[in-house]
């Protein structure tokens, strides 16, 4: 302490000032105290001038800084509101789309299997247990609205798509049931049918790029039901159930019987129609001519094939109205009556082959009027199809 007393006093000794003005002298002394308590005050006041600048400085900078980040906030803010309203607008504009589409499907639904409540036609495609039970699941499905305000619309549309799925599901499961009752009618395991389609089956693979898990359980049963009833309405189009030729009698049932020209035991493997030289000769189900030409013991042929293994043999024809290779749809002529081959008079001989093995035709032509309703329908939905195709 004594040194840097030392040192203070050597820098602020006292000072003498002398001035002369008009011929006086005057006489100015300046003490250290004096001159250390001015040298305070002087770096007081820098000091506090240099804390108040950067003081300012710094303020200033803060306040920048404040007003960048609050435009940038603002920008951020209109940004997010500008998105929103899109969503918004965007949602809307779905749900309206997607209202108006499940609109078109209720209406196709009534038209073809009624309308949805208890009293109508097709409510028995449902079931009073079954629309219970989806009445429940739609109640359940409610209580997602209280989410997402703005999905309300979507939300209610999806209770409206799986509660149509469902009425779908189970008409269109009905009228599977029907095709397959009607397809045993004929002696044919429609099970058995399936299990052949399933092993004709081919093409390359190309990976599935879509969400497996977008189809709900409801689409995934629809889409199961509706490849069941495509499949046996078509099965049930390609058995032969409409009458070969116009003659209503048989001269020769399927079976046993005595040969016509050496009177032995034979077997007959299929039904004779007989009738007038040149009488149309009608495709017996829809399918594809496979032969044309002449058989041993059968003269002149023609050969349909149906699909799932079945064949239809047309035989002793005096004429062919068709070529291999022709599609045909059922009641379309494919030869004229004759008497070729091994035969002793004008008649047809019609048999059914399954998986090459003869059958009886007769269930097939005598089909019970439900069973030739259901294979009306079907042929009145492909040719819909075809027609809209």
């Amino acid at each position: 302490m004594a040194g840097l007393r030392d040192r203070i006093n050597a820098l602020c000794p006292e000072r003498e000032i002398f001035l002369r003005s008009g011929g006086q002298v005057k006489f100015i002394r300046i003490s250290r105290r004096a001159q250390l308590a001015a040298a305070g005050a002087l770096s007081a006041a820098l000091i506090g001038w240099a804390g108040v600048t950067v003081s300012m400085l710094a303020s200033s900078a803060s306040v920048e800084q404040q007003r960048a980040a609050l435009a940038q906030q603002g920008k951020s803010v209109a940004s997010a509101a500008s998105k929103v309203e899109g969503y918004r607008q965007s949602v809307e504009e779905l749900a309206e789309d997607l209202k108006t589409r499940q609109d078109f499907m209720d209406d196709l639904y009534k038209t073809h299997f009624g309308a949805e409540d208890g009293n109508a036609a097709g409510a028995d495609l449902v079931g009073e247990e079954k629309a219970n039970a989806k009445a429940a699941g739609t109640e359940k499905l409610d209580t997602k609205i209280s989410m997402a305000p703005e999905a309300a619309p979507l939300v209610k549309l999806e209770q409206r798509q799986r509660r149509f799925a469902l009425l779908l599901t189970h008409a269109v499961e009905r009228r599977a049931d029907k095709a397959a009752a009607a397809i045993r009618s004929f002696g044919l395991n429609p099970d058995t049918l399936a299990r052949s389609a399933a092993r004709a089956q081919g093409g390359p693979f190309v990976p599935w790029k879509g969400d497996k898990g977008a189809m709900t359980g409801e689409l995934e049963d629809l889409a199961d039901a509706m490849s069941r009833m495509e499949f046996l309405e078509r099965s049930l189009l390609t058995i032969p159930s409409g009458q070969p030729t116009g003659s209503p009698m048989l001269t020769s049932s399927y079976g046993y019987r005595r040969d016509p020209f050496n009177g032995h035991a034979a077997f007959h493997a299929g039904l004779d129609f007989p009738g007038r030289y040149g009488q149309p000769i009608n495709a017996a189900a829809d399918g594809k001519v496979s032969y044309v030409g002449q058989r041993q013991g059968y003269g002149n042929v023609v050969e349909v094939e149906h699909g799932n293994g079945i064949m239809t043999r047309y035989a002793h024809l005096s004429g062919f109205a068709s070529r291999v290779g022709q599609k045909i749809a059922r009641g379309d002529t494919i030869g004229r009556m004759g008497s070729t081959g091994r035969s002793t008079g004008t008649h047809l001989h019609f048999e059914v082959r399954l998986n090459g093995q003869a059958v009886n035709p007769r269930p097939f032509l005598e089909a019970r009027k439900d069973v030739l309703q259901v294979q009306q329908i079907a042929t009145a939905r492909f040719a819909d199809v075809r027609d809209r195709g």
